[in-house]
């Protein structure tokens, strides 16, 4: 297809209509990133182009002629056509840009996720990764409503019905504010006492709440909630006001140990206090591509955490 002679480049065009909208060459300039001069050298050069006055240009603005207001309405539909046809071209980079949607509990999210990408990274460059972060029961339904493709999940169990890999155990730790009496008792907690004091809880849904009740469950049905909260860094927040102990994940209360912001309290070596990290997926839609390479990435990198040294 032939362009008629005359057509008007695009780009002037574009900044004649942004003249008619802002009234000077200066604020039309300024939108488009160009120097006012090189404003006025483009509508110039897109007049002798059409050999039409397009702008009467005056000490206190520019306002188009008659020519060039109907020139502006003439070329709003092909402005919008280029607009869309870029639009467009844009959609077709994103469509076949490789993309992976993973969702994750909050821990996992927060302290392991970002090390598999990194190294997932470094052999899909181009690859998009969405991650959304929910509670372990959130993970596992959108897993199985398939709003996932893989999934990390915390918990005691493997959830029925899909696909599963252990990454890691994680431990956990009780702790208290240092003004809490069991900041300094030197006896370790046995489950019974631990069972019998109101907690500071995570949510219903939580990996980590689900882990410490089973725990405790067997040893007596676990108190009463001192308080339920909906994030990790709720419980920490309260556990240092003093309010009641807390049972949490050893990776995300380390920088409040080592600051002594809290203590943890020894606990029986009849209590083990332990999650698994999982990697969930639809049994009809196994991990495949970019997502089997993330699952192996994390399989290895978890392997060599816990490898002797």
């Amino acid at each position: 297809m032939m362009l008629p002679p005359g057509t008007p480049d695009l780009e002037a065009l574009a900044l004649l209509a942004s003249v008619a909208e802002l009234g000077s060459f200066g604020a039309a300039a300024r939108r488009h990133g160009i120097s006012q001069p090189a404003a006025s050298m483009r509508i110039g050069a897109l007049e002798r182009r059409l050999n039409l006055r397009l702008v009467d240009r005056g000490r206190s603005g520019s306002v188009l002629t008659d020519a060039g207001q109907r020139v502006v309405e003439l070329g709003e539909p092909l402005l919008a056509a280029a607009i869309a046809l870029s639009e467009g071209i844009a959609a077709l980079h994103h469509a076949a840009r490789p993309s992976l949607s993973i969702v994750a509990s909050t821990t996992i999210a927060d302290h392991r996720i970002p090390h598999w990408l990194t190294a997932l990274r470094k052999i899909h460059p181009d690859l998009a990764v969405t991650l959304d972060v929910a509670n372990s029961r959130q993970v596992i339904a959108a897993v199985s409503d398939r709003n996932a493709g893989l999934g990390f999940a915390e918990g005691p169990h493997p959830p029925p019905g899909l696909g599963s890999r252990v990454l890691a155990a994680d431990e956990l730790v009780v702790v208290v504010a240092p003004t809490h009496p069991w900041a300094t008792r030197r006896r370790a907690l046995t489950p019974r006492e631990l069972a019998d004091t109101p907690l500071l809880w995570r949510e219903k849904g939580s990996g980590t709440r689900d882990t410490v009740w089973e725990t405790l469950e067997i040893h007596g049905t676990p108190a009463p909630p001192a308080a339920e909260l909906g994030s990790a860094a709720a419980i920490l927040t309260t556990a240092r006001s003093g309010a009641a102990p807390a049972v949490v994940s050893r990776l995300i209360v380390a920088h409040e140990l080592r600051a002594g912001t809290l203590r943890e309290v020894a606990l029986t070596g009849s209590m083990p206090l332990t999650r698994k990290f999982r990697a969930i997926w639809h049994r009809r839609t196994p991990p495949d591509g970019p997502a089997a390479d993330l699952l192996e990435l994390a399989t290895r990198i978890e392997a060599a955490r816990t490898r002797p040294k």
